[in-house]
Order: structure tokens, then C-alpha cells, then sequence
């Protein structure tokens, strides 16, 4: 199905709702497939590889962005995984065009993977590390190379659902900070989950959590979905 196409789930404007770009205008460009498989998901209608997006030429996916960015000058690459091997030659060859146009890029970054071609070209590294809570595992090699190869460009960014996901990411940082005397820029989300109800006690807890160990970490919830609900698309 995916050939030299480009299999999107959605392109769509809209500010940014979580970490440290929070508030920022752009375009999502959503790419669809995903097989890692977080336990805890927000967005599971953009696993399959085969079905629930669209097909698009180059020429074609230009034009239906330049239709949604208007005078907005940022995309956001996101998914599904868009470092997926079936994505990635898309996704690069997608961000040297925008990057030649004026746009500024954003990738969404599974933590599960690294390129360096792609990295280089991006204006902006959101890595995700993944908590037990996940069932996923990020290599913390891949962090380290992030944080010495890409200063002022990234952020860590781990989704939290209990004390346990606090403690398992806490002793990562210090294990950085231990080896590389790097403070990494890491954004803790607590979880919100569909269906799920606005979990104002997970927020306090996980203030209280990183309030009590120093505040290495900056607690951002996610605005869209205080704002719009945890069920709503394309916000």
C-alpha cells in the first residue's frame, strides 16, 4: 500500500498542547502505522499500517498542508511512529522540502529510534522515554546521545501514571546526570487516558512527587485535553 506514498492519518492545525512548545500554533501532519504498542496509547486509531489513513503524492501532501498551515510557518510530524523503516524515507525527504519552503519542524519521536540525517534537519526533538506503565522499554543510550548531540533542540518527554513511572524515570535522569554532568530538559505528562475523566489527583501527586526529589523534571499537563476532553481528535 505504502510504495513511495505518504500513508496519513490527518493533517489539521492546532496549538500545540503538551510540553514545552505548549501553546505553540502549527500543523499536525499525522502519519499512519504504528506497531509499539504503549498500553496506555492516546491515539490507537493510528496503529494500522493498512488502513485508516490516506495515500498521498509529495505534490499532493504539499498542498493539503500549504491548505491547513496558512500563514502558520511550523509542522509537527507526528503519528502512529513516523521513524517507523516504512515511514522514515518519507518523513525525510517530507522534512527537506518543508525545511526548504521556510518551515520550521517538529518531530515526534517514539524514543524507540534514532537518525541523526533526520535530526539534523528537524528545528525541534520531542524523544519520548517510556514508562512501565507503557509495557515499552526506550534504550537509554539513545538519550544520551540525544542530550550530548542536540542541546537546545530536544526534549524528553515521559507520560506518568503512578509513583512507579516517577521513580523509573527519576533514576534515568540521575544516571545521565551521573555520566554525561548533563541536567536534561525532561517533561513529565501525567497520563490521560480515553474515556478517562480529568485526573486532577495524578496532577498534584506528580507535582509533590517532583517537588519532594528537587524538580528536576517540568510537570506540564496536556492543555488540549483539560481543554476539549480526552476522547476529542484533531485538537
Amino acid at each position: 500500500m505504502l510504495g513511495e506514498k505518504f500513508y496519513i492519518h490527518s493533517i489539521y492545525p492546532a496549538t500545540e498542547g503538551e510540553g514545552v512548545l505548549i501553546g505553540t500554533p502549527q500543523v499536525f501532519v499525522r502519519f499512519q502505522g504504528c506497531n509499539i504498542g504503549c498500553l496506555n496509547c492516546d491515539s490507537k486509531e493510528t496503529w494500522d499500517f493498512n488502513s485508516g489513513g490516506i495515500s498521498y503524492s509529495m505534490d499532493e501532501l504539499l498542498e493539503e498542508i500549504n491548505q491547513q498551515a496558512k500563514q502558520l510557518k511550523r509542522i509537527s510530524i507526528t503519528g502512529g511512529d513516523p521513524m517507523h523503516p516504512i515511514h522514515l524515507p518519507r518523513v525525510k525527504e517530507l522534512t527537506r522540502e518543508l525545511v526548504n519552503r521556510g518551515f520550521q519542524v517538529n518531530i515526534e519521536a517514539s524514543g524507540t529510534r534514532v537518525d541523526d540525517e533526520l535530526f539534523e534537519m528537524v528545528s525541534f526533538i520531542s524523544f519520548d522515554f517510556k514508562t512501565p506503565s507503557t509495557g515499552v522499554r526506550t534504550p537509554i543510550s539513545h538519550l544520551m546521545h540525544l542530550v550530548q548531540q542536540y542541546p537546545g533542540k530536544y526534549q524528553i518527554k515521559s507520560v506518568v501514571e503512578s509513583s512507579d513511572d516517577y521513580d523509573y524515570i527519576s533514576k534515568a535522569y540521575k544516571r545521565i546526570f551521573d555520566q554525561l554532568e548533563i541536567h536534561p530538559v525532561w517533561v513529565i505528562t501525567p497520563s490521560f487516558i480515553p474515556g478517562t475523566s480529568f485526573n486532577r489527583e495524578l496532577i498534584k501527586d506528580t507535582y509533590q512527587w517532583n517537588n519532594d526529589q528537587g524538580g528536576k523534571f517540568r510537570i506540564i499537563p496536556q492543555q488540549h485535553k483539560i481543554i476539549y476532553g480526552t476522547d476529542s481528535l484533531l485538537v
